[in-house]
């Protein structure tokens, strides 16, 4: 069992930025590749950006690209996300998220869920 605890979310105005963490405690960290997804009202739990289990490759949603950067800490068993130039659109509750591979992990692939923790951007 892996735990993860998000923190770090809160109200940003347009342009600015927020750094996520994702604490993690339980089995090893560095046996997973770790991701954050987002969800806004009324939509489905989308695919943000995951880091690989050594943090040798990273990848990123279009939509994030330029403005985010993942990156974990194996010795701190922490995750992080970097968002500048923060918009509107990235409003939504960010999930830290564990699993098997960092390429192509999918919503329904992810092992272990943090509780997730709300962005707000506002205009």
């Amino acid at each position: 069992q892996v735990q993860l605890v998000e923190s770090g979310g809160g109200l940003v105005q347009a342009g600015g930025s927020l750094r996520l963490s994702c604490a993690a405690s339980g089995r090893t960290f560095s046996n997973y590749a770790m991701g954050w997804f987002r969800q806004a009202p009324g939509k489905e739990r989308d695919f943000v950006a995951t880091i690989s289990r050594s943090g040798g490759a990273t990848y990123y949603a279009n939509s994030v690209k330029g403005r985010f950067t993942i990156s974990r800490d194996n010795a701190k068993n922490t995750a992080y996300l970097q968002m500048n130039s923060l918009k509107p659109e990235d409003t939504a509750v960010y999930y830290c998220a564990a699993g098997p591979q960092a390429y192509r992990l999918g919503a329904d692939s992810v092992n272990y869920w943090g509780q997730g923790t709300q962005v707000t951007v506002s205009s």
